[in-house]
């Protein structure tokens, strides 16, 4: 009888500290339950997460991206962390995409351009000469189209949460460009991209395609005569000390894109992507600032520097030129530049 009874104590013992463990692990849900709403937000589960970018530490990417991240820990009651990792120290875009993709890193910023990959609408970006203005490339960005192209990649795995800006690309070389019949015969280095290669034919030159951490050296022996950037990036790279001509054609206008691993996404809650998209959202106003103060700061670098600078007041005769690139991708592209077209309106 004694041992019957040390055996059921002993059991009560157990089954009371199991409860006790259970209860201690599901204290936070069940708080969460009996306050509702308001305990809900702060009672939640934690993550740390981290976000991939390519850029230094102060370009505007990154500073949106921070921004980002400051915005969701506020949000989420510092809940949600999210680290930031700029100069590509979790690898190069490619590779990123690829762990993006498998949920191995969770976040990342990169441009339109190799996402096209993944999602055919985004290679509109490449053609040449579409945007008329910043203000016309945001209002379609902003538009049901935009943001429909945005939401294009949950087939390949990846949530599109906002655009950022990368402002538009010009032409610059080690000879003189003064006009579109200036980049005749010149070597110059583009993008691995069919469109890409397909402008330069068109504008008479010769595309050479190669790795951007490539460029500088190339420019310095003659592989190639000049190549085509934003502004930032001709100052950042240092390609401006070496290719003193640039002509402001303003040929492409290629975004950038704030992706989320579809993976870690879809095992988030409605409240919590919420969160996110919020942040992804208002953190455009500070790259955009962060853009205009940049190339400003560029611009005046590339006028101190005695870069010969030419600006295209009329960009008709490059349009004229690059027509036959436009048509043989408009029935790719159809849809989407019939809203682009639309958002000149």
């Amino acid at each position: 009888m004694k041992k019957s009874t040390k055996r059921l104590s002993a059991t009560l013992s157990t089954v009371l500290g199991a409860s006790l463990i259970l209860a201690a692990c599901g204290g936070t849900a069940d708080k969460a339950k009996t306050d509702g709403d308001k305990g809900a937000k702060s009672e939640g589960k934690t993550y740390s997460f981290r976000l991939a970018d390519t850029h230094p530490d102060n370009y505007p990417t990154v500073l949106g991206d921070k921004k980002f991240a400051e915005l969701v820990n506020k949000k989420s009651d510092g809940r949600i962390k999210i680290s930031v990792f700029p100069n590509g120290s979790l690898g190069d875009e490619k590779s990123v995409i690829e762990q993006v993709q498998l949920g191995a890193v969770e976040f990342t910023r990169v441009s339109a351009g190799p996402l096209a990959e993944f999602s055919k609408p985004l290679g509109v970006f490449s053609l040449p000469y579409i945007f008329d203005s910043s203000e016309h490339e945001w209002k379609f960005l902003n538009s049901d189209k935009g943001k429909e192209m945005l939401k294009s990649l949950e087939a390949s795995k990846m949530e599109g949460l906002a655009y950022y800006d990368s402002g538009a690309r010009s032409f610059y070389s080690t000879k003189p460009i003064k006009s579109v019949d200036d980049l005749k015969g010149q070597k110059i280095r583009v993008q691995q991209n069919q469109i890409n290669i397909d402008l330069i034919a068109a504008l008479g030159g010769s595309a050479t395609p190669m790795p951007y951490g490539e460029v500088f050296s190339s420019l310095q022996t003659g592989v190639i005569d000049g190549a085509e950037n934003n502004t930032p990036s001709y100052v950042s790279a240092n390609h401006y000390q070496v290719a003193k001509n640039l002509i402001l054609d303003g040929h492409q206008r290629v975004p950038e894109i704030l992706l989320a691993s579809k993976t870690v996404w879809d095992k988030l809650s409605d409240a919590d992507k919420k969160i996110i998209q919020e942040a992804a959202t208002e953190s455009v106003k500070t790259e955009r600032a962060e853009w205009d103060k940049m190339e400003k700061d560029s611009q005046k670098k590339i006028e101190e520097s005695g870069v010969k600078i030419v600006e295209v007041k009329d960009v008709k005769p490059w349009q004229n030129k690059v027509k036959p690139v436009i048509d043989k991708y408009r029935a790719d592209y159809k849809d989407v530049l019939d809203a682009i077209d639309a958002a000149r309106k």
